[in-house]
Order: structure tokens, then sequence, then C-alpha cells
């Protein structure tokens, strides 16, 4: 007689855009949870003809299939945290959010993709005041790079740190439960990182790697992060963790050779 044992494993959601070269969306997501131990599950808000040289097209999926998505995940599977990418139609925020209450999510992630790396813009104009409105008061964390957090003020990007921490505090104040601001838009030899909360200010630094191949850095590290607090971690312990893991996945992508633009970082470096 043979027997089996299952193994409990947290699980990370992902709602987002699916990118068909696989670098970001949907795909980095599933791959960053399961670099950092965690089971994916997935809603798909739009479909994209991407690759690592750009967006030529874009498909949105209709508000109502994406409230199917989330009632067929959420109905079967325990939900430990929730990824939100990207979001480009009112329809699909207001079903997203509606969904979120309905189901009593926890630990929400929300990273405000408006424009990909490439510099397609991937976001509606309407959509930035239900991002504030709407969604940012229902997040965890919320992830902005610096001109992703210049657009959900209305502003200029921040040109120094003093402007970074008055941002940080005013997105802080929109609602959210944390404000992580990225620096990877910045210069110099570090890549600073700047989380904002109730408790303060935390700053995270890494070196700044030359490479072109970044495709994804975004989704990964709100991903991971994710996938952090799903497996019980404490906040400022689990983006920490994500920096650390993003910071060596980005390191190492120059070993990989994908597309002929902006490749993606190596997910699985640790494992090969």
């Amino acid at each position: 007689m043979t027997t089996s044992t299952s193994m409990a494993i947290p699980i990370a959601l992902t709602i987002a855009g699916s990118d068909s070269g696989g670098g970001a969306g949907i795909q980095a997501d599933l791959k960053s949870f399961a670099a950092n131990g965690v089971y994916g599950a997935s809603v798909i808000t739009a479909l994209t003809a991407q690759n690592t040289l750009g967006v030529s097209a874009i498909h949105d999926v209709p508000a109502a299939f994406v409230t199917a998505q989330i009632d067929a995940v959420f109905g079967d599977l325990a939900i430990a945290a929730v990824k939100i990418g990207m979001v480009s139609q009112r329809p699909v925020i207001d079903a997203i959010v509606a969904g979120l209450d309905r189901w009593a999510a926890r630990n929400v992630v929300l990273d405000p993709v408006m424009v990909a790396t490439s510099g397609d813009r991937l976001i509606a104009d309407d959509c930035v005041e239900a991002l504030r409105g709407a969604l940012i008061p229902r997040a965890r964390i919320i992830t902005p790079n610096l001109p992703e957090a210049a657009a959900l003020l209305g502003e200029a990007v921040a040109a120094d740190q003093a402007a970074i921490e008055s941002q940080g505090r005013r997105l802080l104040a929109l609602g959210c439960g944390a404000v992580l601001i990225k620096g990877g838009h910045g210069v110099g030899p570090t890549s600073t990182d700047y989380l904002f909360s109730a408790a303060g200010m935390l700053t995270l630094a890494a070196p700044r790697v030359d490479t072109r191949n970044t495709h994804g850095t975004g989704c990964s590290l709100s991903s991971a992060i994710a996938a952090n607090l799903a497996k019980g971690e404490e906040l400022d312990t689990a983006v920490g963790h994500a920096k650390a893991w993003v910071s060596e996945a980005i390191a190492a992508a120059d070993r990989l050779d994908v597309g002929k633009g902006h490749g993606p970082i190596h997910h699985f470096y640790a494992f090969h």
C-alpha cells in the first residue's frame, strides 16, 4: 500500500495584465511567487501584444470576466496575499474593488503600473483618480516608482530626497498602510527605495547594476513582497527580503539572452 502526503503552501494571487513576451505582468508575477516559495494564482485584466522592444497592442478583458475570475479563485483557494498590477480601465478597477471587499482580501500589494519599461502608456487617464480614491485605501502597501508617485499626485518627478519624502508622506495620507517609492529611475551608484509607514521612513539601498535587462523589475518586486506577506512576514521584513531578492535577479539578468531590447531579470538565478 502506498501513502501520500500533502504540503500546505501559502497562496498569493496576482491581478494584472499578461505580457506575451514573458518578462513582466502576470508572467513575471507567477515566476516571482514560485521563486519566493508560494503558490501563484492569477486574474488577468488585459492581454498585451508585447516583447522586449515594446507594447504593440492591448486587449482589455471585460469587467464581468474579471469578476468571474476573482470569484473562481477566492471561492476555492485560501488566498493569503494579493498583488495588483496593470488595471487599464475604470470598470475593471470597480470590479476589483468590489471583489476585494466581497472576499475580505488581505495583504493587498498595489503596484500602480502606468508606463512600461519601453515608455509605452499602459493605463487610461481616467483610471488615475480611481487608483487614488478606491484602490490605494484598500492596499496594505503601494509600490510606485518615481514617475508613478509623481503621476499619482499630479506633479513633477521628485528630484531629491526631500521631494521623495514629501511625496511619500502625501501618498501615505491617501489611506494605504505603507508606501514604497522605488528608486530604480534615479541616478548614481546606489538604487535606494524609501518605505513610508506610520512608524516613519526606512531606506533600502542596493548597488545600481549596469544592465538594460530590467524588464519586469517593478512587477517582480511587488510580487515578491506579496509572496513574503503570504508567508507571514512582517511588512518591513517582507519588503527587505523582496528588495534583496530582486537586486540579485537584476545582477544575474545578463546571464539570460532573451530578446533584442530590454530583457527580463533572472527570476530563478538561485536555481540555475
